[in-house]
């Protein structure tokens, strides 16, 4: 299974921007290939560094058409399949958290280059019918700043950007944790404010 990957992989490379952008939407559309589409990218803007952030626009329109397909089809039949649980009370209290916090979930994984597990947030967006414009928006604030800077990674680096994020995996992962509790800090904080506004 893996020789296949990297068979597609190698294939979709000698495509240039037509294979990136059709694998970026098999991606987004939940088909896991963890970093793959980092990977392709990065291995395309090394070859071409001139075209670094066209191949990053690329990127960014075809994961945005897959992840924006896999909510719409979670949101049309992943509520039947949750009927049975809805009425227990460790699933209300979930639906709840994410119904406040989810949108966090689906932008941190979005943001940095690890495997965090986005696609099962992007399917709780759906069936938690999360509004698509706010869906979106989230999105491409993280998306956006994600490809653009793998982009220029791999057109300084060329293939020693690899290396490069090897050597930082957990730099980004002491990042996204603390990026996460910063801004669940901030909701609260927001929150609070609202309810002394409210009760003024």
């Amino acid at each position: 299974m893996k020789e296949f990957f990297a068979a597609v992989v190698e294939t979709l490379i000698t495509w240039g921007a037509p294979g990136l952008f059709l694998f970026a939407v098999v991606d987004g559309a939940g088909l896991p290939t963890p970093n793959g589409l980092d990977f392709i990218l990065l291995v395309l803007t090394a070859n071409r560094p001139g075209f670094a952030y066209g191949f990053a626009a690329v990127t960014l329109v075809g994961s945005t058409i897959g992840c924006m397909f896999l909510f719409y089809m979670a949101r049309k039949g992943g509520e039947a399949g949750l009927a049975k649980y809805r009425s227990r009370p460790r699933f209300v209290r979930f639906e709840k958290w994410f119904q406040h916090y989810g949108m966090l979930t689906v932008f941190i994984p979005a943001l940095l280059p690890i495997p965090l597990p986005l696609k099962f947030f992007i399917v709780c967006s759906g069936v938690f019918e999360v509004h698509p414009l706010i869906f979106l928006r989230t999105l491409l604030i993280a998306r956006v700043p994600r490809y653009l800077a793998l982009a220029y990674l791999g057109a300084q680096l060329g293939d020693g950007s690899f290396a490069w994020l090897k050597a930082h995996t957990w730099h980004l992962v002491g990042f996204a944790l603390g990026l996460l509790v910063v801004l669940v800090l901030l909701v609260k904080l927001v929150d609070r404010r609202k309810r002394a506004t409210a009760q003024a």
